[in-house]
Parts: structure tokens; sequence; C-alpha cells
């Protein structure tokens, strides 16, 4: 069974090819995925890459996290599922965090307008 893993604190010179080297030394590479800004299109200094196995993810944690790889120390653990970050836990609490945010400030916005309305009438 693949492992999918996170690879943070990318340098922005960083591409999926020296990502698929540097993982390739270890294992095979099932895939990998530098996360871009939709806008910019630039890295957003994070990735993911899926290695064949278990074996081979754990061997990658282990050899390359704190590993200096263009000026900057990686940080690689094995990814959460997607549907767990959503929920404000480990990493994916930056995401929750905006949503929640998001949330109250529309309902404060809401808020808001209705005050605004009631002192117009």
């Amino acid at each position: 069974m693949s492992m999918k893993l996170y690879v943070g604190n990318l340098s922005f010179n960083t591409s999926t090819q020296d990502l698929n080297e540097l993982f390739g030394s270890i294992g095979t590479v099932e895939s990998s995925n530098i996360i871009e800004d939709r806008e910019t299109g630039r890295s957003r200094g994070f990735a993911f890459v899926e290695m064949a196995t278990k074996e081979e993810g754990e061997n990658a944690i282990a050899q390359l996290n704190g590993k200096e790889v263009d000026g900057r120390e990686l940080k690689v653990n094995e990814a959460k599922p997607q549907e767990n970050r959503g929920g404000g836990g480990g990493r994916g609490g930056y995401g929750g965090g905006g949503n929640r945010g998001g949330g109250g400030g529309g309902y404060g916005g809401g808020g808001g307008r209705g005050g605004y309305g009631k002192s117009g009438w």
C-alpha cells in the first residue's frame, strides 16, 4: 500500500523533478505535486509526494526530514487525510481556522447589515 507524504518548507526554486529525484533515490515515487498559489502560480512552499509502499514512505521520512535542500530544511511527515485537515486538526488547522473565521465574519457581517438596516428604518 502506498504512503502519501507532506513535504514542507520547500524552497520556491524546488521543482517537481527535483522532488522526484530526491525521493526517487529512496524508493518508487508514485506521484508528486508542488502546491501552487491559484492566482500567481508560484509555489506555496509545500508539496505532497506519494511513495509506492509504506516502508519506502517511512524511509523517506527518516532520511529526508530535516535535510537541507536548496538552502531550506525540509519538513517531511505522513500526510493526513483531507477530511481530517478540514476539521481543524493538525496542519489543516490553518484551513479550518480560516473557514471558521470566514463563517464568523459572515455572521458578524450579516448582523451588522441587519443592524444598519434597522437604523435606516
